[in-house]
């Protein structure tokens, strides 16, 4: 997407940094709260994923030969999971509103959530398909179904409070907010470890469940009914201003030689067969360009998988003292910094192509794996959580708007969740080898070998800027960014 000519004087650099930044803090009540309830969700949501391979492998599934492999598939379920559900479930929002989705979402979560707690206490470890497993695994379903309608109707609710002007910092503030959450976990070792609190991983499962009820008050007291009518009115009437400066500007440009702009008019499909061909011409799989773009990025999310798949455990097994002892403390380390970086990078890179955020992105995010396969030095970890996060935060906020934006208006729902459907492949494949990779190069007793396990990941990762680098003429020329080209 190209930016119109302008006789302007330069702008002033900082300023373009801050702009963006006032003009959030000037968003609505009703996008605050959302934003609020986001980060103690992200909390209790990666505070459970932290410890759920762990929990699995050296709880639930005491006795069982090699437990690491089927706890990474457990997991699997619980994040796959979430993501097919939100393809089958991202409509919620766009048919009864954000408000609805979200409070219903909640009470789901915390369903799921006391479910597992409750379920540590109550039944003994007797391996897989014990009364345990299952019923963890009956904990992890409503979380699943919870999850499916509380992500897409969140970013729903960023494009509906919001205007072309505050959309693209509103979007990377969610994810760097959601990414706070997902660092204040690190603490959690003051509750966890014998020698602070000493509740156990049991007893931590118990502070998220109240996190998520503090999280349902939050949607409940921001988001009424009023907030959310006042926050929807007031980004229409701002982004319809924005339109007709647009439209006005466009207009002076075919006045000077430029080309007139034509409105197309289609009448909407009535009966049936009709909604059905229209859902199906209109289903953003139909453009191969969006579809190769969001699949050529699985290789690069493999790396996310890790952070909960493999990260916890490489990090206790591989490393000595402090860091090994304290494995949240670095495992969780990727959050902060992306809630640090996501806002400063979006204001900076604002202007610049999507695809080519991409291509630098995955790059920048992909390369430092290759660090790790130098060896376990405290040093190699901080780098590589240093660099791929600043590389995640070039392109993993902009793929999110760009998700939203190509939706036609009333189908960001649906949108968010096919966009998250490579994310689920993703969450699929993962946990099919990350049990195996981890069984045999970070085995809980015996030889380690977690150099060749980062060689092998850094491998995969890297593929993603490959792809995009190969096909960019075909994918970036006449590259759609929203859903009015």
């Amino acid at each position: 997407m190209t930016e119109p000519a302008t006789t302007d004087a330069p702008k002033n650099p900082l300023k373009q940094i801050v702009q963006p930044f006032v003009d959030l803090i000037h968003s609505p009540r009703a996008l605050w709260g959302v934003n609020l309830a986001y980060v103690l969700e992200g909390t209790a949501y990666f505070g459970v994923l932290s410890y759920l391979a762990l929990y699995f492998s050296d709880y639930v599934f005491t006795g069982v030969p090699n437990p690491d492999v089927p706890a990474g598939l457990m997991v699997g379920v619980l994040t796959a999971g979430i993501t097919l559900s939100m393809f089958f479930l991202g409509f919620v929002a766009d048919k009864f509103g954000v408000r609805r989705a979200l409070i219903w979402a909640f009470f789901f979560l915390l369903g799921g959530r006391i479910v597992i707690a409750g379920a540590g206490y109550a039944f003994e470890p007797a391996g897989m398909w014990s009364t345990l497993h299952i019923a963890t695994m009956a904990g992890i379903a409503l979380i699943v179904i919870g999850y499916g309608m509380y992500q897409p109707a969140a970013y729903t609710a960023v494009k509906q409070f919001t205007n072309p002007k505050t959309a693209g910092m509103a979007f990377a503030m969610l994810y760097a907010l959601m990414n706070l959450g997902g660092w204040l976990p690190s603490f959690a070792f003051l509750l966890r470890d014998d020698d602070y609190l000493g509740i156990g991983i049991g007893g931590v499962f118990w502070v998220y469940a109240a996190m998520t009820v503090a999280a349902l008050f939050v949607t409940i007291a921001f988001l009424n009914k009023k907030t959310v009518a006042n926050a929807i009115a007031t980004a229409k009437a701002e982004t319809e201003a924005i339109k007709a400066a647009k439209k006005e500007q466009n207009a002076e440009q075919a006045a000077d030689g430029g080309t007139e702009e034509t409105t197309k008019t289609a009448s909407k499909p009535v009966g049936l067969w009709e909604n059905i061909v229209d859902w199906v011409v209109h289903h953003p799989f139909t453009d191969p360009k969006f579809t190769f773009f969001i699949f050529a990025l699985i290789p690069v999310q493999t790396l996310f998988a890790y952070n909960w798949l493999v990260l916890p455990v490489y990090i206790n097994r591989s490393y000595s003292g402090w860091i090994g002892e304290y494995f949240e403390i670095a495992a969780n380390f990727n959050p902060i910094l992306i809630f640090i970086f996501a806002p400063i990078v979006a204001a900076m890179t604002q202007k610049k192509k999507v695809y080519n955020m991409m291509i630098a992105g995955t790059f920048i995010m992909a390369a430092p794996a290759f660090f790790l396969a130098f060896g376990t030095n405290g040093w190699l970890l901080f780098a590589y959580l240093l660099i791929m996060t600043i590389g995640e935060a070039m392109w993993q906020p902009r793929f999110l708007q760009y998700a939203a934006e190509i939706a036609p208006e009333g189908r960001t729902g649906v949108y968010m969740g096919v966009a998250q459907f490579p994310w689920f492949l993703t969450k699929m494949i993962v946990p099919l080898y990350s049990g195996t990779l981890i069984a045999k190069y970070v085995p809980a007793e015996g030889f380690k070998n977690p150099e060749k396990l980062w060689l092998i990941s850094a491998c995969i990762a890297m593929l993603s800027t490959v792809l995009l680098v190969l096909f960019r003429g075909w994918i970036g020329k006449d590259f759609k960014t929203t859903a009015d080209d």
